[in-house]
């Protein structure tokens, strides 16, 4: 019996609701200034020069390899060998250890402005108001409370990431429909008005505009995970295709009415006078000010919250144990790992590589206690997370340069363009872009401590996964001396 095929709208949404999130408008929004045209201007550009080649390129080597189900480290063990395929997976489960530290971090705010807001008369938010030290040593217990979830073959909750992740994309597109419509339902609510003057569209192409790159780039990224599906679809040659500019027009769409609905509550003056609040509260107020235009108080910020909790730590389980999986139970990776890594407890558990996440996770949450402010403290893993986390997209166009030299050798059903040289400059091109953006954002840094950050933590990652195949290699050589 034949299988039944994915319709490629079908595709689209499945990879939207993967890709998109309400947190890309509020960060691309926050390092735009506040400035709306801006901020626009530069999801358009990220979207024409980057994003749409990315997709089709992912369709190509999906189709290409579509009995391979390890993803990006199968593609790159097949075209580049299995040495490679190892750093591949290695810089999948390294980039994580950044984003690790962050959804500690993230879940802990979740749940204080869910608790402020629900059970505190006046909304006190406390997550604010704590010192730093104070706030690092609350989201150590709870990475360390996760870790030892993980640690116990326990995932509890697993099971509510996919409800969290459909709820808050609900909420994403439910703050849209809701802020367009405010103006009509309440027009004396006092909206901000939005200059889309061509001065205030263009932005100026200085060292700040090209250091904040990197986190339009992290959003858009991550559109790989939906390439086991690219043979399943109907007509794939033409339907993944069409699967992916729908997304790329879904994104763009939700991209650039969420920055207007963004535009018309907040003064680009207030986002500017602390971007550090706004990227760690932006999302909170959003929907704290959308329930006031409205009526309805503060019960779609708390909705919110309790979803943005869930997701978070439910994330949070998942990227301690499921990246850790991908990268010590693949064969080939296991040739350069060295073999205490790849123990396991009574549970099932890698207890080693979890010690391992959290040495590094941790190192950055102690580290992250003694300078700045709770909400500078988000801020910079955001920027953390987005120079270490588009580094594993650096693997899939590498993939696909190897694939397109490899002529005739891997046949796809499926081809992002007949023109080689054309694919190999596309290659090429959304490769450089990754790279200068992950290097570009290490110096935009709002203080030492995260000047050092940035710089010391693709560092460390970098070199451990190097020095792993050399302690696995001296391993073997005793064992066969």
């Amino acid at each position: 019996m034949e299988t039944k095929k994915i319709l490629w709208y079908n595709l689209a949404f499945m990879a939207f609701s993967t890709v998109w999130g309400f947190g890309n408008v509020v960060n691309g929004f926050g390092y735009s200034g506040g400035v709306a045209g801006q901020a626009i201007f530069t999801w358009i550009l990220m979207f024409a020069l980057y994003f749409v080649p990315y997709a089709l390129m992912v369709g190509e080597l999906g189709s290409a390899f579509k009995d391979s189900g390890g993803g990006v480290s199968s593609w790159v063990y097949e075209t580049m060998g299995p040495k490679i395929a190892y750093y591949a997976g290695w810089t999948y489960w390294a980039c994580h250890i950044t984003y690790i530290a962050s959804k500690a971090s993230g879940g802990l705010k979740a749940l204080s402005q869910a608790t402020s807001w629900a059970f505190m008369p006046q909304g006190t938010d406390w997550y604010d108001s704590l010192n730093t030290l104070v706030v690092q040593g609350a989201t150590m217990v709870i990475f360390l409370l996760f870790c030892w979830i993980a640690s116990r073959g326990l995932n509890p909750l697993k099971k509510l990431t996919t409800l969290a992740g459909t709820s808050m994309f609900v909420m994403s597109i439910l703050y849209i429909i809701m802020m367009l419509a405010a103006p009509a339902i309440n027009p004396n609510a006092g909206f901000a008005s939005i200059d889309f003057s061509w001065d205030s569209i263009i932005p100026q192409f200085n060292v700040n505009y090209f250091t904040s790159l990197s986190i339009f780039v992290f959003a858009v990224g991550g559109c790989e995970k939906i390439s086991p599906y690219v043979n399943k679809v109907k007509d794939p040659a033409k339907g993944f295709p069409k699967g992916m500019i729908a997304l790329a027009i879904m994104v763009m769409v939700c991209a650039i009415l969420g920055t207007i609905a963004m535009g018309m509550m907040f003064d680009p003056a207030k986002v500017a006078e602390d971007q550090a609040a706004f990227i760690s509260n932006g999302a909170y107020w959003a929907f704290e000010d959308l329930g006031a235009y409205y009526g309805i108080g503060n019960s779609l910020k708390i909705v919110y919250s309790i979803c943005n909790a869930i997701g978070q730590l439910s994330t949070l389980v998942l990227s301690i144990d499921a990246p850790l999986r991908m990268l010590l139970d693949n064969e080939q990776a296991r040739e350069f790992i060295p073999k205490g890594l790849l123990k396991k407890n009574k549970y099932d558990a890698y207890i080693n590589g979890i010690w391992m996440v959290v040495i590094l996770s941790g190192a950055i949450i102690v580290v992250q206690s003694f300078g700045g402010s709770a909400q500078g403290v988000i801020k910079q893993l955001t920027d953390l997370n987005a120079i270490c986390m588009p580094l594993r997209y650096l693997w899939v166009f590498a993939a696909y340069i190897a694939l397109r030299k490899a002529g005739e050798k891997f046949a796809a059903e499926y081809r992002f363009t007949k023109n080689q040289t054309f694919a190999l400059v596309a290659g090429s091109w959304c490769f450089f872009v990754t790279a200068i953006c992950c290097l570009l954002k290490i110096f935009n840094a709002d203080n030492t401590l995260s000047l050092a950050l940035n710089m010391i933590t693709p560092i460390v990652l970098t070199l451990l996964g190097l020095i792993l195949p050399i302690i696995k290699k001296n391993q073997d050589a005793k064992e066969n001396a």
